[in-house]
């Protein structure tokens, strides 16, 4: 399958999941595990035939495995990044598909479903939103940057200021238009990789620099957490984990 046929595919799910929610009265807790919403099961249920329909192995944050993780093609998708500001009324919420292949990260898309900004990239090929080019701020000073974070920072590393928006995906496709200048977990927080990976293609191809905190590989095939980082410049990027304590 080719890069268009692939970005089609994976639009195709997306608006799936925006009908899936339109269709939904109840946007509220399933009953069914921490966390996890009627959204998201609508959501899931909608973009998986689709996925499934174009011969991919799927590995859902909300049903898990389906075919084989070590299939030439995976689509690791985060059917609502933001499930929880969703079901608040907050608009910063997204659908994340990523397809890796046996090099990893090969297309991605990430689509806020409150706003309708779309987010791709494909490997190789830059990064767009709405089908214009993005690249990210060039901030290179910590204490001028605007720096989004998923957990409690263990002591102030000298940022300007700090946002938590609660989409990991979406954060990271800030930090590709330079929205934000840097994203981070910070303390104890992880991420999984249907929260990240299609924005990690995105930072990647509008030349966002991106590290793991530990040192572990970022692109991942299964349920396996990581501290993913991206800023704006390797010069931000190095300041903003000079401090261990972050």
């Amino acid at each position: 399958m080719d890069d268009v046929r692939l970005l089609q595919v994976l639009a195709d799910a997306v608006h799936a999941v925006r009908n899936a929610l339109d269709g939904l009265d109840d946007w509220g807790p399933a009953g069914t595990r921490p966390g996890q919403y009627r959204l998201d099961l609508a959501a899931d249920a909608a973009a998986l035939p689709i996925l499934h329909g174009a011969g991919l192995a799927v590995l859902s944050e909300e049903s898990g495995v389906t075919g084989e993780l070590s299939a030439a093609l995976l689509a690791v998708i985060d059917p609502v990044d933001g499930s929880t500001n969703a079901h608040r009324g907050i608009p910063f919420y997204a659908t994340s598909i990523c397809v890796l292949d046996t090099e990893g990260p090969l297309v991605g898309v990430v689509v806020n479903q409150a706003t309708g900004a779309h987010f791709e990239a494909v490997r190789g090929g830059g990064a767009l939103r709405d089908g214009r080019e993005v690249s990210p701020s060039g901030c290179v000073e910590l204490s001028s940057a605007i720096v989004g974070i998923s957990g409690f920072p263990g002591c102030h590393p000298g940022w300007a200021q700090f946002r938590a928006l609660g989409a990991a995906a979406l954060e990271f496709c800030a930090v590709a238009e330079g929205t934000l200048d840097a994203y981070s977990v910070v303390g104890t927080s992880t991420l999984y990789g249907w929260d990240y990976l299609a924005g990690l293609l995105i930072c990647r191809e509008a030349g966002a620099v991106a590290i793991e905190r530990d040192g572990a590989d970022l692109v991942v095939r299964d349920a396996g957490t990581r501290r993913p980082t991206v800023a704006a410049t390797q010069r931000l990027s190095d300041q903003l984990h000079a401090e261990p304590d972050l």
